[in-house]
């Protein structure tokens, strides 16, 4: 077999997961030859392109389905801690590498743009008042500011309020060292920055179509060259499957055990977009709400300042919608192709236990310009359709899992499902995915590289992730040197 056809790793997918693993495993083990298969003309073009992706740094400052509120009013926060503390870890990573050299400027990834929660009318506010208190009361979140003043909610961001009837019970949180991340961009600096390095190679147009196990335990990846039409198999010894939602079919025809029960279960998006400049200079905040009753967690309503090539932009959204397909430039034929025998039962089940999720994909769907508007202007009373106009975002697959009492559970977060061995991993799927692939990734090689272990190794993990082995949600003294770190080598101390 020629050296092209063999390989140390198969990384499947061209975004911000296989651009960490690559980006991490070369700092790890610079002699382990990775080659990147990519279907599309380019990379990061899925989910992890700007508009397809929230943009935000996910810390759980603002996003408030990361805080549930019990039947009894007292607001759970361990998730919140989890994701601020992965996010962290992320930024670790990225201080690493642009102190290094490795990533350019960070003003052209990273951009620092206040968090807010804003909610109203009564019961709302008793919430967010609540989960400020309970989160403000924690190291992490201890710069968080809460104000039930329309005055000064005015003054951190004036399109909440302008044109708003007085009297309406409002309460908004702000933390100032929120971020706005293109992924995208990042993706794309991480791959460029291993181009002619020993052992790497990146194949785009090049779609894997199968995979199966040889004889020495290793796998053959099955890739077609979308351009000339040529299929050749790849042999590797660790194949891991980040393509978005176009792991999940793989990870299936793989035929490892630990796949067996899984399905997936797509949700699409839609932005409104913001073309008058007027009202962009006027809005300087990532501002998310409540979800409607069966959202899903992509669909958490959010007015959202972002940096997109250089400008920003003002978005509103995700509004969500239903396809067949598992990649946004995927097939109509993704989820009927996906079902098996082992994961009809867990789909159907998933689906008998979550029909307000059906009900409010169909509402959507449905909804008309003007209602979408509409739905913008509860946070934004001045919007006019004129200045808004419709655009795509990205594709999502929600898990969907066996479940011993239900028969089958749909999953709002990101899982790795491995092999045995180790020797095969996919990642499954979506928020809050791309602000903690760092974490996923360290957590990823040390389940599958029996070579994490080594001292070596470790010592490599605590160079590019200083806190690594370290609680940052109870040790608060390595908390505040990790960001204080990050926010001088990143920019973000403004």
């Amino acid at each position: 077999m020629s050296k092209e056809n063999r390989t140390d790793i198969a990384l499947v997918g061209g975004g911000i997961m296989c651009a960490t693993l690559a980006a991490m495993i070369h700092e790890l083990d610079p002699d382990l030859s990775i080659q990147v298969f990519e279907r599309l003309e380019g990379v990061a073009l899925e989910s992890a392109e700007a508009m397809n992706n929230a943009g935000t740094g996910h810390a759980a400052y603002c996003e408030l389905n990361y805080t549930p509120e019990k039947p009894d009013g007292t607001v759970e926060i361990p998730k919140a801690l989890t994701i601020n503390s992965s996010f962290e870890i992320s930024m670790q990573f990225w201080s690493y590498l642009v102190e290094k050299g490795l990533l350019p400027e960070p003003r052209q990834f990273l951009n620092p743009i206040p968090h807010m929660s804003f909610v109203w009318g009564a019961a709302n506010v008793a919430f967010l008042r609540a989960r400020h208190a309970k989160l403000s009361a924690h190291p992490m979140f201890a710069d968080m500011r809460i104000t039930e003043d329309p005055a000064e909610i005015s003054q951190w961001a004036p399109l909440l309020t302008l044109g708003r009837e007085p009297g309406q019970p409002l309460a908004l949180t702000r933390v100032n060292r929120g971020t706005d991340v293109d992924f995208g961009k990042l993706a794309r600096m991480l791959f460029a920055e291993l181009e002619g390095r020993a052992g790497y190679s990146l194949h785009l147009n090049h779609e894997v179509r199968d995979l199966s196990r040889e004889a020495d335990g290793r796998w053959a990846v099955r890739v077609k060259d979308r351009v000339t039409g040529e299929t050749r198999d790849v042999s590797a010894k660790f194949v891991f499957l980040g393509g978005g939602g176009g792991s999940l079919p793989l990870l299936l025809k793989s035929g490892i055990p630990e796949g067996d029960g899984y399905g997936g279960f797509p949700v699409s998006g839609e932005w409104l977009v913001c073309h008058n400049p007027e009202v962009i200079e006027q809005h300087q905040a990532k501002v998310y709400g409540k979800a409607s009753l069966g959202a899903p967690p992509m669909s958490v309503p959010h007015l959202d300042t972002r940096m997109i090539d250089g400008r920003r932009a003002l978005l509103f959204g995700p509004y969500a919608g239903f396809t067949t397909k598992y990649l946004k430039r995927g097939s109509y034929f993704d989820l009927p192709g996906s079902l098996r025998f082992s994961n009809l039962k867990p789909m159907l089940a998933a689906g008998l236990h979550n029909l307000d999720l059906t009900r409010y994909l169909i509402g959507q769907v449905l909804q008309s310009h003007e209602q979408r508007v509409a739905a913008l202007q509860e946070f934004m009373p001045t919007a006019r359709p004129q200045d808004w106009t419709l655009d795509m975002a990205g594709q999502r697959v929600q898990i969907i899992k066996r479940d011993p009492k239900l028969g089958g559970k749909l999953e709002f977060g990101t899982e790795v499902v491995a092999s045995a061995d180790g020797s095969l991993a996919a990642l499954l799927g979506a928020s809050p995915g791309a602000s903690t692939a760092v974490h996923t990734m360290i957590e990823m090689l040390q389940r599958c590289f029996p070579q994490a272990k080594s001292e070596a190794w470790q010592a490599m993990f605590r160079r590019m992730v200083p806190s690594h082995g370290v609680d940052l949600t109870k040790d608060f003294e390595v908390l505040k040197s990790v960001r204080d770190r990050n926010d001088a080598v990143l920019g973000l101390d403004v």
